[in-house]
């Protein structure tokens, strides 16, 4: 498998879910902004979306995909196929108990998640009633974990990776032809939600039916593999998920000020772009290629699979970073004022996404060292460097918000990230897992270097083209593509004039066996 080719496969699928998803979000800002509706949809929108994130985005399959490569590659495709059948059992059972307890107990639980909307029971019971709605995603999307785990084994990478796109799709229509006509966009919202669980699930299904992996439910059994499982799954989830359980805790906190939750939730979808399309995609096809290398005692085959997916991830993200640092404002105004969106929103909005962007590298460094763990079966290590992280996101942002609100519960993120990205690397580096080798050391300097530049470059053709972010929606979404594909070129240049990269390089890399 080549896992720059694979990487791209993952990439270019996610990078539509997330275009569909800056459509589907233009729509929501359009049709209920900031407002007590946003709010408490947002916070109701943050449980499926933090368990699709986990579940569907490769922290899952932290432990899944070893122990089911080793069935298959070892026992056979029967032998194979009886553990995820197993494995689905158990887990359907245990979410279907989570599921109804959750929905029963949801108001006592809103106290948990969103604290701040004690002050305002209309917008509580609208939180309460979107979350009892979306909540049974978390079925569908656990089962489609199973079925993306089984096919990432296999090679097939796309289906999975383009599961979210069914999400974005589902709630579009929604948007475009229910909302218009109801009351409570909310409300629509939410059964759109729980409706693309179901069109997932089925995607998912049709796949591993092609594939040969068709899986029948079981009686559910506690096997000896299914115990592993859980020993490694448990940790591994909430190591993987360690980014959406902070913003999870940053939701519960920004409930105390008014907007804050809708501001938080448009810049996190905008920095979730470059995320999922390099971080992501990396971590998705780097823990199998990892696990197989290792069972072959191919270490230094494992330590230049490591090496490159960092190389590849610094070179797309750092640029990305530092673009969305030097110009938020513009993104943000182009792409969501309008409608029950305002300026002011759109400068809330702009600080956390220039926040969310210095972390932006961290974020995605984690997606690429935590699979040197999981490959290993090891996940009581990141679940360990986890609930550190948890614990320096609480104490960060509840402190920092005293301060400067939203504001600082970005911040509180950001730093989270970081020290997870030292806490992970520096046992990595001690144990002799990872060792940054002689190109990506003369790399790194050269593509800060030369996103520095590009940076330059984005600064002063956004001085240039503000008059022109004003304009009618196509105009401005036109000058900001432009904007963007232009500092992309430069970025290329420099890359080529410093030698951080040349498209030869790339093409040799993808090419590569």
């Amino acid at each position: 498998m080549n896992l720059l080719r694979s990487a791209a496969t993952v990439g270019g699928t996610t990078f539509l879910s997330r275009i569909l998803g800056f459509l589907r979000d233009m729509m929501v800002a359009s049709a209920i902004g900031s407002g007590p509706i946003a709010d408490a949809f947002f916070v109701a929108f943050r449980f499926p979306n933090m368990f699709r994130s986990i579940f569907a985005e490769g922290a899952f399959n932290s432990a899944f995909v070893p122990l089911f490569a080793k069935r298959l590659e070892g026992e056979g495709e029967a032998s194979a196929r009886r553990f995820a059948e197993d494995a689905t059992s158990v887990l359907l059972f245990a979410l279907l108990v989570m599921t109804v307890l959750a929905m029963v107990f949801m108001p006592a639980l809103m106290h948990v998640f969103a604290p701040g909307f004690g002050d305002d029971p209309q917008k509580r019971l609208w939180a309460v009633q979107f979350s009892r709605i979306t909540f049974p995603y978390l079925l569908f999307i656990s089962l489609t974990a199973v079925q993306a785990g089984i096919l990432n084994s296999l090679g097939r990478f796309f289906p999975g990776a383009a599961a979210p796109v069914m999400l974005n799709v589902t709630m579009i229509c929604a948007l475009f032809f229910v909302v218009p006509l109801s009351a409570n966009p909310g409300l629509v919202l939410s059964w759109g939600v729980a409706t693309a669980g179901v069109v997932q699930f089925i995607w998912l299904a049709i796949s591993c039916q092609r594939a040969g992996m068709t899986l029948h439910l079981r009686w559910p059994r506690m096997t000896p593999d299914v115990k592993r499982l859980l020993a490694l799954g448990v940790p591994g989830v909430i190591a993987g998920g360690i980014g959406q359980v902070n913003l999870t805790i940053g939701t519960m906190i920004a409930t105390i000020q008014d907007g804050a939750v809708s501001w938080l939730y448009y810049a996190d979808r905008i920095y979730q772009l470059p995320l999922g399309v390099v971080g992501i995609a990396i971590g998705v096809v780097l823990l199998p290629d990892l696990s197989r290398r290792l069972r072959a005692k191919d270490d230094a085959g494992a330590h230049r699979s490591l090496n490159r997916a960092l190389e590849f991830a610094m070179l797309l993200t750092v640029p990305a970073a530092v673009a969305l640092a030097i110009i938020p404002h513009d993104i943000i105004k182009v792409l969501f004022e309008r409608g029950r969106f305002h300026a002011a929103d759109t400068e809330a909005t702009s600080i956390a996404l220039a926040i969310y962007a210095l972390g932006l590298p961290a974020f995605v460094i984690n997606k690429v060292l935590s699979p040197a763990f999981f490959a290993r079966e090891n996940t009581k290590t990141p679940l360990k460097f986890a609930g550190i992280s948890v614990i320096i996101n609480v104490i960060s942002s509840f402190t920092l918000f005293q301060f400067f609100g939203f504001a600082g519960i970005a911040a509180g993120t950001t730093i989270a990230a970081w020290a997870n990205v030292l806490l992970l690397g520096s046992r990595l580096w001690r144990q002799g897992h990872l060792a940054p080798d002689a190109q990506l050391k003369r790399r790194f300097p050269l593509i800060l270097l030369a996103s520095t530049g590009m940076g330059a470059s984005l600064w002063v053709g956004s001085m240039a083209l503000a008059p022109a972010f004003a304009l009618h929606f196509v105009a401005s979404v036109s000058v900001l593509a432009g904007l963007i594909a232009g500092g992309m070129v430069v970025y290329a240049g420099f890359c080529q004039f410093v030698g951080a990269m040349s498209l030869g390089d790339l093409r040799r890399a993808i090419s590569r066996k």
